[in-house]
């Protein structure tokens, strides 16, 4: 039904700020990002959100990250999905620091989960939006290496280490190491 080129025509309108385009990507897009975000968000029980407010949030910060100009090399159906992808699973990575935060700090750490709850249940404000759609663009091209950028995607994809580590065809251990090394890249840009 949808061709790359009407991907490309949706992300044109998008930006142009037709609203009316953002439809045909939700439709096309969120059940697969519910889908990742439900991999990623099975290691915690949640209190404050779920999968669908994981991908809702991603989706709606990529909508206003576009309509601000923060994609300038958005191009096609594969930028997109990388882009969502990563969007989606800083979203709940930050979810699952949080929830582990709570269980460890008790309400100590209230004040960090009721900012998430902002966040992931309301639309988020202009300013969040935009530093998460930048910061989610550069995560990628942050790794510098190919390789560290395939692994950090297959990740990102919900494959687990060994899967990756067969497709490779080395150890789980080296996807362990790889798999550190992008976890450092990102935890210096994006030091929180």
């Amino acid at each position: 039904m949808s061709s790359d080129g009407s991907i490309t025509r949706w992300i044109g309108q998008l930006q142009a700020g037709d609203g009316a385009a953002a439809q045909p990507i939700w439709e096309r897009y969120f059940a697969k990002l519910v889908g990742l975000a439900r991999r990623k968000l099975t290691s915690v029980r949640l209190r404050v959100a779920d999968e669908e407010d994981v991908a809702l949030s991603a989706f709606d910060s990529f909508c206003r990250g576009l309509k601000e100009g923060r994609f300038p090399a958005l191009q096609d159906r594969d930028n997109l999905w990388k882009l969502l992808v990563v969007m989606t699973a800083r979203k709940a990575s930050h979810l699952v620091r949080d929830e582990h935060r709570l269980k460890r700090g008790g309400d100590k750490n209230v004040d960090a989960v009721d900012e998430l709850a902002n966040i992931v249940s309301a639309e988020p404000t202009p300013e969040i939006a935009a530093e998460l759609a930048e910061n989610c663009q550069r995560l990628l091209d942050l790794l510098g290496d190919e390789e560290l950028r395939a692994i950090a995607m297959q990740k990102m994809e919900g494959f687990t280490n060994e899967e990756i580590a067969g497709q490779r065809q080395c150890a789980p251990r080296t996807v362990e190491r790889k798999l550190a090394l992008i976890r450092g890249h990102w935890e210096k840009e994006f030091a929180l």
